[in-house]
């Protein structure tokens, strides 16, 4: 499970690992362009029902860890699909179910290294 530290926030938002990989691309491609938006979630089956959105802003510290060491292979459909959402008035609506993608695109995919 990957962590992610948004601000001040009460407690951090737990996500597998690839997940928070393509999560954390498309979150630092809006703030590097200095764009803000929202972020919402379903809280996790061990956490009171519900769900949670945060407005996530340049200037609010912004952490990403990840159990596994070693970077995975990103999806690019599932990069699009969360950047579309990004763009969006309702912002990006966070699940951890990876889209399938056509793997004759596999020449698209990209390792989620450092940005």
């Amino acid at each position: 499970m990957g962590t992610m530290y948004y601000g001040g926030a009460e407690a951090p938002i737990r996500v597998r690992d690839r997940a928070l990989a393509h999560l954390k691309v498309v979150m630092a491609t809006k703030l590097r362009r200095n764009e803000s938006f929202t972020l919402s979630w379903q809280h996790a089956p061990d956490e009171p029902r519900g769900r949670s959105t945060i407005w996530v802003h340049p200037s609010i510290p912004l952490r990403f860890t990840f159990d596994d060491p070693d970077p995975c292979e990103l999806n690019p459909t599932w990069i699009a699909q969360l950047a579309k959402s990004a763009n969006s008035s309702s912002g990006i609506a966070f699940t951890e179910d990876e889209p399938e993608f056509d793997e004759r695109s596999r020449s698209g995919l990209v390792a989620a290294g450092p940005l």
